[in-house]
């Protein structure tokens, strides 16, 4: 495993842990009301990933580096037999730990992404990120208005702008913004395994009916990675399915979690 950063968390609950991944541009916070509703069963532990919410910051963005910060975090915790949730990039990298860490992983659940390559999509949504002015930003409305023009889906400028902090002097990103954007090849891309790796623990699928993230044709290699593995689908969701219909992922969460 690659050196790793001290991973800022939050715990509740009680029971087997069961630890929550975050996706790009996230935070543990996105999790809050799902992990309320495991807090009951399981002892929770929501993390900020690097170069996100209250974590350090790190110019080496890639799953190689998530994986081994998860692990690092995992260790502090004494967490053994872990159920892994992880969503989008999230996801990936509990993918990797539990390809190349199996033996503190007991169940895998990967919420609307696959093993597999994508198209970049985020790097005009950083660069325009970048752009924004945040000397003379006073007001969260203002961000939003100067990104209309380039990050047109209200819904998506909301989620990154919850990243957005304002302070007397003006505003700053809890994100390090630079380094998602030099590791953005490497976050698009597949997994940094070897073809031949296994992980033989359960693993649940979760995908949004309407995202393209998890298709037909990813399910050989998500087989060969994770034989015992099962997918199922949001009815109504895309790419959020938690966000946008939360009573249908809880329903889907609960069939991976107690099969």
């Amino acid at each position: 495993m690659s050196a790793s950063l001290a991973l800022a968390h939050e715990v509740q609950g009680s029971g087997p842990p069961l630890v929550i991944l975050h996706g790009l541009f996230g935070s543990a916070r996105n999790w809050q009301s799902v992990a309320r509703d495991l807090a009951g069963r399981y002892r929770v532990v929501r993390v900020d990933l690097r170069n996100h919410g209250q974590s350090p910051h790190a110019a080496r963005m890639d799953y190689a580096a998530l994986a081994a910060d998860v692990h690092t975090l995992l260790t502090q915790l004494a967490l053994t037999e872990v159920t892994l949730l992880g969503h989008s990039m999230g996801g990936k990298t509990a993918m990797t730990l539990a390809l190349t860490e199996p033996a503190r992983i007991a169940r895998l659940i990967v919420v609307d992404i696959a093993p597999v390559a994508y198209a970049d999509q985020h790097t005009p949504v950083i660069d325009a990120l970048l752009a924004l002015p945040l000397d003379a930003i006073r007001r969260r409305q203002e961000a939003d208005t100067l990104l209309q023009a380039a990050i047109p889906d209200a819904s998506v400028r909301l989620f990154v702008l919850q990243n957005l902090v304002l302070e007397a002097s003006g505003a700053r990103w809890r994100l390090n913004l630079p380094a998602l954007k030099n590791g953005m090849a490497a976050l698009s891309g597949g997994l940094p395994v070897a073809a031949t790796a296994r992980f033989a623990g359960a693993s649940g699928f979760i995908r949004g009916e309407h995202s393209a993230r998890v298709l037909p044709a990813h399910a050989a290699l998500i087989r060969a990675h994770f034989p015992h593995s099962s997918v199922h689908t949001v009815a109504g969701a895309g790419h959020w399915p938690h966000a946008e219909a939360p009573a249908e992922f809880t329903r889907a969460l609960a069939d991976c979690l107690f099969v």
